[in-house]
């Protein structure tokens, strides 16, 4: 099993949500999340004055899947993320040693 966390633009959410659901993605987690990478930041104007804005709103995506579906996963959420633009994201695949159903104590890819 294998835990897919994503960080992705905001606004790219509903399709990259939706073509999950295609594949069979049951269960997904998102945050509201803040952060700075190569972007940088920006800077912004507020009533005359500007100001450096260097964490910018970001969406985290994570997923839970058998190890058969981390490739496609991963691909789905690369092309329906993607704007061709710095900022875009990542996306980091770790490995997960149990998961556990708390309702039922299934154990396992029977919990996911």
């Amino acid at each position: 099993m294998k835990l897919i966390t994503a960080i992705i633009k905001p606004f790219k959410l509903d399709d990259v949500h939706e073509n999950l659901t295609n594949l069979g993605v049951q269960g997904i987690t998102v945050s509201e999340v803040r952060g700075i990478g190569r972007q940088k930041g920006h800077t912004e104007l507020y009533r005359g004055a500007e100001y450096q804005v260097n964490f910018l709103p970001k969406i985290k995506i994570e997923i839970i899947v058998t190890d058969d579906m981390v490739e496609q996963v991963s691909e789905s959420i690369i092309e329906n993320a993607s704007t061709g633009n710095m900022g875009d994201g990542k996306i980091f695949i770790t490995n997960l040693e149990e998961v556990i159903r708390i309702r039922t104590g299934e154990r396992g890819n029977n919990a996911i």
